[in-house]
């Protein structure tokens, strides 16, 4: 039956915006929302399960805009559901799911707006007492990526060379000095974030290998005529929409 499977398909990713909807298709009296996606994607859970599978993971990333948002309500209603779903994992209650969530330090840990503002939260996620620069733990709810380093960056331009070459050696459009030479390049128009915050640093030598690739050009040439400009991020809170307890002041 094509026709109940797809409905079946519909229900599962949430598109059926009205009970009536859901029951006239397929016979149910509830559908998927806002309010109750987490306890439905614990019933996948235990569904894939059934099938064969170890369980079900799922990825949350740019979390950012959850620090983004100018409604400390719209704000705290998310914590409470993040802060449920903490407690489901830590206390063993959610087998068969895994959820990995993806956001930058802010999001974390700014008092204001980020999960510390939301005390239950702060307590949950902090840092281990006995962890150091040197003493690294992995085993808690937040594993803390370090940036990247000069060398960490040649290695992943490296790779991106290999992969843009198929995996084929002989097919590098360019060689490791043209690696130097980029890096310092970024390096004189952007200072340390060619490194530290990558993105336009990747693209870029993307973009590189591209124009070399499909055009008759010096690689040394062309690296002297990009002009890179850094990465601005993608955090913007300069405007609160909401009393965040701060006064306006006008001289």
């Amino acid at each position: 039956n094509e026709t109940l499977m797809r409905d079946a398909e519909r229900w599962l990713r949430g598109e059926f915006s009205t009970k009536t909807d859901a029951r006239s298709a397929l016979g149910v009296r509830t559908i998927i929302d806002d309010d109750n996606v987490y306890d439905h994607l614990k019933l996948m859970a235990k569904f894939v399960r059934l099938g064969g599978y170890a369980g079900l993971f799922i990825t949350l990333d740019e979390l950012v805009n959850l620090y983004k948002l100018g409604s400390s309500q719209a704000r705290s209603a998310n914590y409470e559901q993040i802060l449920r779903i903490l407690n489901d994992s830590l206390q063993g209650s959610c087998e068969g799911l895994a959820i990995l969530m993806g956001g930058t330090p802010e999001f974390l840990s700014d008092p204001r707006r980020g999960l510390f503002s939301y005390q239950a939260l702060a307590s949950r996620l902090g840092d281990n007492a006995f962890a150091s620069s040197t003493l690294v733990d992995n085993t808690g709810p937040v594993i803390k990526l370090k940036n990247l380093t000069p060398e960490d960056l040649y290695i992943l331009l490296e790779r991106l060379r290999h992969v843009f070459a198929y995996g084929d050696p002989t097919k590098y459009l360019v060689p490791n000095e043209a690696l130097e030479s980029f890096m310092r390049h970024c390096s004189k128009k952007i200072g340390d974030s060619y490194f530290r915050t990558p993105r336009t640093t990747i693209k870029a030598f993307l973009d590189f290998l591209a124009i070399l690739e499909q055009n008759p050009a010096q690689w040394n040439e062309l690296i002297e005529q990009s002009n890179i400009t850094k990465d601005q991020g993608p955090i913007d809170v300069a405007a609160e929409e909401e009393d965040d307890g701060l006064a306006t002041i006008r001289i």
